[in-house]
């Protein structure tokens, strides 16, 4: 439930259209539904803008479809991250419009007639590798409302490629950059913008790599300024950070103080 229903409700019921009961029936499940294996938290997207996301790694296939069971009958989305084919094939059996992204390893049902498009986000590799991750963070930032454009295998092994996209990049209100092996990329796409670069270290690279912490450390150390980093492999964080800076509203101005 997110604000806006949730204030029809109680507009409803001050109108004497809902009967108090039936809307306290409609709210028992806030804060949140105890499954047994899982509290499911109804509240998540009136605090955060948007619902609960299901993290499906460790879990078992029966628990991710009772999880998306009780958020869709509460009308919200379902997003699952690191999801297997086993997953979505327990959520595909009751809700038959359950889509899976393979690379991204993403289970979604999204109900919604017309999902908002706002913004701009950019999402940017380094190579062609690196794509799973970034599709991880690209539809995750569609999903959550915002409009996504892919820049792929642009690494710095070839910078006029990246170059090449200069004018888009300058377009973008944030920008998603991912890489793996030296993690260079985000150095050199924040010193061409001066917007926001969230970067995504991968475990793609060779033995030195040590599974993306040689890319990590070279993100947190980058000398370009304006970057944030995110977690190993964890696309869905960055563009849940993009999300947020994407949508987010622009300044009050300041009322001038009245001279005495």
């Amino acid at each position: 439930m997110n604000a806006d229903t949730l204030a029809a409700l109680l507009r409803a019921v001050a109108a004497g259209d809902i009967d108090p009961k039936d809307a306290a029936a409609q709210l028992e499940d806030l804060p949140f539904a105890d499954l047994g294996h899982t509290k499911v938290d109804h509240h998540r997207e009136m605090r955060c803008g948007f619902p609960e996301v299901i993290f499906c790694q460790g879990k078992t296939p029966a628990q991710v479809r009772s999880i998306a069971r009780e958020l869709l009958d509460h009308g919200q989305v379902v997003l699952g991250t690191r999801a297997s084919a086993a997953h979505f094939q327990a959520v595909a059996q009751v809700e038959s419009d359950a889509r899976y992204f393979e690379d991204a390893r993403i289970l979604l049902v999204d109900k919604r007639p017309d999902p908002p498009r706002i913004g701009h986000i950019a999402v940017v590799t380094g190579g062609t590798a690196d794509i799973p991750v970034a599709e991880e963070a690209a539809i995750t930032a569609e999903v959550m409302g915002n409009h996504v454009t892919r820049l792929f295998d642009v690494g710095v092994a070839g910078i006029h490629r990246l170059l090449a996209h200069a004018d888009e990049l300058r377009q973008a209100r944030v920008i998603v950059a991912v890489a793996g092996m030296e993690g260079a990329l985000p150095s050199l796409v924040a010193g061409l913008v001066n917007v926001p670069v969230v970067a995504v270290p991968t475990s793609v690279g060779y033995g030195a790599n040590f599974g993306g912490v040689s890319a990590l450390l070279a993100m947190l150390n980058s000398c370009a300024s304006g970057i944030g980093v995110v977690n190993i492999d964890n696309g869905f964080g960055a563009a849940t950070i993009a999300s947020r800076i994407n949508q987010a509203p622009g300044p009050e101005p300041i009322a001038a103080e009245e001279n005495a």
